[in-house]
């Protein structure tokens, strides 16, 4: 596939990816993000999967229960359509999306937009989550984020699911899924 390179002059995009696990503060990061570009009276377009209720039909909102107000999509080719004439677009729980997503994010991006997409790296099994892997590699600038682990107080970087339900995909807050260190994870009770 050809992709147009950018001419002299032209505003050039990129890619932020803040990842990390459940209880980090991904959501919360992309939100202030989200609302200083707004401030800086940037064109704003937010997106986030469709089948992602857990708090609002159309808000993200973050475990603080900060919120921002956005379009919910069934597929990045959505996010590509409605993402267009902006500065910045937001993409909230990347790894609900399809495996398109990081090429859309690189279009986005060489249109001139700065685009930032926040999500999980790491199912609750410890493995590579959706698309975000895929994005870590085009990204331009990534942010790690940490959690606390519930049971010893160090920093954690998984999110230990709580039920039996092996489901790739369970939507939950606290009642399914808690932030565990390495260790405590892998001496699961």
């Amino acid at each position: 596939m050809f992709i147009e390179p950018v001419m002299a002059g032209r505003k050039s995009g990129w890619i932020e990816v803040i990842c990390g696990s459940m209880f980090s503060g991904k959501t919360e990061e992309l939100i202030r993000r989200l609302k200083r570009a707004r401030i800086a009276n940037l064109g704003v377009e937010i997106f986030k999967p469709g089948i992602d209720i857990r708090y609002d039909e159309a808000n993200i909102v973050s475990h603080d229960t900060n919120k921002i107000l956005s379009t919910p999509v069934d597929s990045s080719q959505q996010i590509l359509l409605l993402g267009q004439g902006v500065d910045v677009v937001g993409i909230d729980e990347a790894q609900f999306f399809d495996a398109g997503l990081p090429e859309v994010c690189e279009q986005l991006a060489l249109k001139g937009i700065r685009v930032i997409v926040a999500g999980l790296d790491m199912d609750f099994q410890c493995k590579p989550f959706g698309p975000i892997p895929d994005l870590l590699a085009k990204a331009d600038y990534i942010t790690k984020l940490h959690a606390i682990c519930v049971k010893c107080g160090n920093i954690a970087n998984y999110s230990y699911r709580k039920t039996a339900d092996k489901g790739k995909v369970v939507l939950g807050e606290k009642d399914v899924y808690e932030p565990r260190c390495r260790s405590c994870y892998n001496l699961a009770d």
